[in-house]
């Protein structure tokens, strides 16, 4: 006998975790769109970050003019991912309010508006929101 202890590896501590159960859901988010400068949503539509964040005139005018406007998340059972929420027309006016709330905030939460764009040319406004 050495009198030499194993010492135990990450790869050791990681296959004695126990397995996820299977009916267990995988709840995992969706990468940062402003962060990789575009996503792909739950239809397919991949979305690239255009400009942003925006000053409040543009941010308000796209809130009104933009194809598409999301604030916040949702967790979408088609793809298993938290996702950018979409936005119906007619939330989208309370929303901006909301938004505008909270521009250049001095407390959490706080919002930046981000202007992306998908391939047919269609235009979203991000709303990010920073707690």
């Amino acid at each position: 006998m050495t009198g030499k202890r194993r010492s135990t590896t990450f790869a050791d501590l990681v296959a004695a975790l126990p397995a996820r159960p299977e009916d267990e859901p995988e709840v995992r988010f969706s990468p940062m769109p402003v962060h990789d400068r575009g996503f792909t949503d739950a239809d397919g539509c991949h979305w690239r970050l255009v400009r942003g964040p925006l000053d409040v005139r543009r941010a308000k005018r796209l809130a009104v003019t933009a194809d598409r406007m999301t604030m916040d998340v949702d967790y979408d059972e088609r793809v298993r991912l938290w996702m950018p929420r979409f936005l119906a027309a007619e939330e989208r006016p309370a929303a901006w309010l909301a938004a505008r709330a909270g521009f250049d905030a001095a407390a959490l939460p706080f919002h930046e508006a981000y202007e992306f764009a998908d391939d047919d040319g269609r235009v979203l406004l991000f709303i990010e929101t920073h707690c």
